[in-house]
């Protein structure tokens, strides 16, 4: 389906076809980027991969490869003459090859935001394709931006066919922002010739396009034939349904569960979706098998046993997982703030499991690893959970390091087999609801745009007879670092108008429990208002905290895990180190 979208700024007329168009002759920088890689793999061992620069880097490639990364970067069509300015971070230390080449000149401008100043480059060009290069060959996140103006004053600029496509525009201004993924760094200084112009919005992670020097890397956790990482999720009820999911290399082509209620020589069977991934810059495994088999027709409140494996006979060791019961309200659940793929906190989370053995599912509010878009760190987060979520499910939620600098959390997406019932516009199984007994969980994943999950969020908490409601998400509301003003307008109105009874998250690396609140303001009994919690499950990194008036505890070291008990009407909130020691603890009773 074709749309259109148009802009009309200070008397610049903007076209903007979103129709996505057929490509010419060129490759795209991925395919060029694809094969690059593939070639050095074959050349160079990986000590000589790590020492590459970019004087190595343009001679090993082909001219027709110079010129695909020189102009498939970022292109559009123009109908009158114009100039495009091109502002340059001052602190990257390499200019990009195809820059000065292509004819842009360095003028004596520039431009700032708080934390950058651009020198402006600039080039004419005659109506037709205005083509563009890469940002480079290191991964300097303050990727160029450009903006685009008529040369001549009553021309009416028509900017079309533009790749990447969605492309987002602004008027170029003091307080306009130039990255989709930080709209709140805008900028401060703007010569008076760009002002009016148009802005191209684009993102950070654009930096990792044709990223290649100090790139590559290597798992410590490489996959082999034998499956591992396996870990249990629910996309369905969780009282007659079990997601298993697991990793093999590419030997391995087909994936299989056997499972039977203990104690049963009944044996099932259901077969695996297979998903190749891969991760172009880990070098000792570019490419595994991820497999998802979705159980269903289970019978509530047993205990299965299972193996996962092939047709190959590569078979994992026996676990068991037990399905929700029937006609009870008592369960319990753990969850964390940030893990960041430690060691650590596979020790906490191991330590969890011994303590409280009766956990129905495992929980974690965003930043599971530090860079999401790296396997060798999922494959880090996956090895130190030891094999508890072969046990346990785990629901998660992704946070600003899963999806990392705008670039979607794919990879995230990929790991886990999680519910689709999420908002319109938002990708499935990042935002979600599931319930278990007589508790709602709504998931929310906070790096979406806020306002598109509004009315869903108010659509689930209207819509549930559930005695108890949670909410988790990455970015807290409450806290001392960041105002989260648009979550506490568009979200904790609503979890006042429909009473929820605890908000989990992380971001901030401290732990907060606040007060019960209600319109922003302190209430005196939780039956009354909403109960805000931060936690994480790495070292705190704050040297003081200041007191604020809605905190009832407050700690600047971390290592925590929440373990939380519902037993029908009655909550038991406990916060504990990684010694067992009880830190913090609240009883709710309704």
């Amino acid at each position: 389906m074709k749309y259109f979208i148009f802009f009309l700024l200070s008397g610049l007329f903007i076209f903007s076809s979103c129709e996505v168009k057929k490509e010419d002759s060129y490759a795209s920088v991925q395919d060029v980027m694809d094969n690059v890689v593939t070639r050095l793999y074959s050349s160079y061992s990986g000590d000589q991969l790590d020492t590459i620069g970019n004087n190595f880097i343009l001679n090993f490639l082909r001219e027709k490869e110079k010129q695909t990364l020189a102009t498939r970067y970022w292109y559009f069509n123009v109908n009158v003459p114009v100039k495009v300015s091109l502002m340059r971070d001052k602190s990257q230390k390499i200019l990009p090859f195809w820059l000065g080449e292509s004819g842009f000149k360095k003028t004596k401008r520039e431009v700032k935001n708080e934390h950058s100043v651009y020198e402006v480059w600039q080039k004419d060009f005659s109506p037709g394709k205005v083509e563009l290069g890469i940002n480079g060959f290191d991964q300097h996140r303050p990727v160029y931006f450009i903006c685009v103006g008529p040369k001549n004053s009553g021309d009416s600029l028509i900017i079309s066919e533009v790749f990447p496509e969605n492309q987002d525009y602004e008027k170029m201004k003091v307080g306009a922002f130039t990255y989709h993924d930080w709209d709140e760094l805008t900028l401060e200084e703007v010569p008076e010739e760009l002002t009016g112009q148009i802005l191209f919005h684009t993102i950070r992670g654009r930096a990792r396009e044709a990223h290649l020097i100090g790139a590559f890397r290597k798992t410590s956790f490489p996959s082999g034939d034998k499956p591992d990482q396996i870990l249990l999720t629910w996309s369905a009820d969780p009282e007659n349904s079990m997601d298993v999911q697991w990793r093999t290399s590419t030997n391995i082509v087909d994936g299989v569960v056997k499972y039977w209620i203990k104690d049963t020589k009944d044996t099932l069977k259901t077969q695996a979706e297979k998903y190749l991934m891969e991760d172009r810059l880990l070098q000792n495994d570019r490419y595994i098998h991820r497999f998802t088999a979705k159980l269903r027709n289970l019978k509530p409140g047993s205990l299965y046993q299972y193996v996962v494996g092939s047709s190959g006979g590569n078979w994992s060791d026996a676990a068991f997982f037990n399905t929700e019961a029937e006609n009870t309200t008592k369960f319990s659940f753990v969850w964390f703030g940030d893990t960041h793929k430690s060691p650590k906190w596979g020790d906490l989370l191991q330590k969890s499991f011994q303590k409280y053995p009766e956990t129905a599912f495992y929980s974690i509010a965003g930043d599971l690893v530090s860079t999401g878009l790296h396997r060798d760190h999922w494959d880090e987060l996956f090895h130190h959970s030891g094999t508890v979520f072969r046990y346990k499910p785990l629901m998660s939620v992704p946070g600003n390091h899963d999806n990392q600098d705008g670039l979607g959390a794919w990879m995230y997406r990929e790991m886990f087999s999680l519910p689709t019932n999420g908002p319109a516009g938002i990708p499935p199984e990042l935002t979600y609801a599931f319930n278990y007994e007589n508790a709602l969980f709504l998931m929310i994943d906070a790096t979406q745009p806020n306002e598109l999950q509004s009315g869903w969020i108010e659509k689930q908490l209207k819509n549930t007879d559930a005695v108890w409601k949670f909410a988790m998400f990455h970015f807290p509301p409450y806290n001392y670092e960041e105002d989260y003003s648009d979550i506490r307008q568009k979200w904790c109105t609503l979890f006042d108008k429909y009473h929820v009874d605890m908000v989990m998250s992380g971001h901030t690396h401290y732990y907060m429990r606040s007060k019960p609140v209600f319109n922003e303001n302190v209430v005196d009994d939780p039956s009354k208002g909403t109960i805000y919690v931060i936690s994480l499950g790495i070292p705190g990194d704050h040297e003081n905290l200041p007191p604020e008036d809605y905190v009832v505890v407050q700690d600047k070291n971390g290592w925590r895990y929440q373990h939380i008990e519902i037993n029908n009407n009655k909550l038991v909130y406990k916060s504990l180190d990684i010694a067992g020691n009880i830190k913090d603890e609240l009883v709710i009773t309704k």
